[in-house]
């Protein structure tokens, strides 16, 4: 009986670690009249025989964005709100629109793995492993990359004059964003002084300086 847990216990248990629930119908367009006080793991569906072609379309990714800001890009994302169709399809898209000699700083993806095709520009691309092995790559147009769920990762545009453009998908519907200084420096509530002293071995002073560069 033991030995039998042993076998089905970590099978059971990677039935919870997928990036998204698979679907039980062919589509579930997300309800845009949302119960006030209903959550859940996902978006209310209308019902399907309401389904309409516009429901699975979406014009967000054909304006660049706003790259003016301390790092010098924009990310558009789909989502239930201008693309309700990919509820429950377990994926996204992103826009990413980075200046020249600008940067998608170190950050990451709780819940998806992404890969991302460059159109135009170049990028300096890369991510870092759990045994802290960096992989990078110089991605010329039409060149795909891919960064594996959760891992810290960038996107570098060492181009001094010329933008780039750059679509990513995700496995997640919702893949969530963690840029790494931003979430160590200026969380609500502060993470305390003296453990970003100890984590990035730097002093008081530094702190911030640093909360103070983010904050803008």
């Amino acid at each position: 009986f033991v030995l039998l847990q042993l076998i089905l216990g970590p099978i059971f248990l990677l039935g919870f670690v997928r990036s998204d629930p698979d679907p039980l119908q062919d589509y579930c367009v997300a309800s845009a009249e949302n119960p006030p006080n209903f959550y859940g793991n996902g978006v209310p569906c209308i019902n399907p025989d309401q389904a309409i072609a516009s429901h699975f379309a979406t014009s967000a990714l054909s304006t660049p964005g706003d790259t003016r800001n301390q790092f010098g890009f924009s990310t558009s994302l789909t989502n239930t709100n201008n693309l309700r169709g990919l509820n429950t399809l377990g994926l996204a898209m992103a826009r990413l629109d980075i200046a020249p000699d600008a940067l998608l700083p170190l950050h990451s993806h709780p819940r998806a793995s992404e890969v991302t095709i460059l159109l135009k520009g170049s990028l300096f691309v890369g991510f870092v492993d759990a045994s802290n092995h960096l992989f990078t790559r110089q991605l010329r147009p039409g060149d795909c990359f891919v960064f594996p769920k959760g891992l810290i990762h960038y996107l570098y545009n060492m181009d001094k004059e010329e933008a780039a453009l750059a679509i990513s998908g995700f496995s997640s519907q919702n893949p969530g964003l963690q840029i790494s200084s931003s979430a160590s420096f200026t969380s609500n509530p502060g993470i305390p002084d003296e453990v970003l002293e100890k984590t990035f071995k730097i002093h008081g002073p530094d702190v911030s300086k640093i909360r103070r560069s983010l904050v803008g």
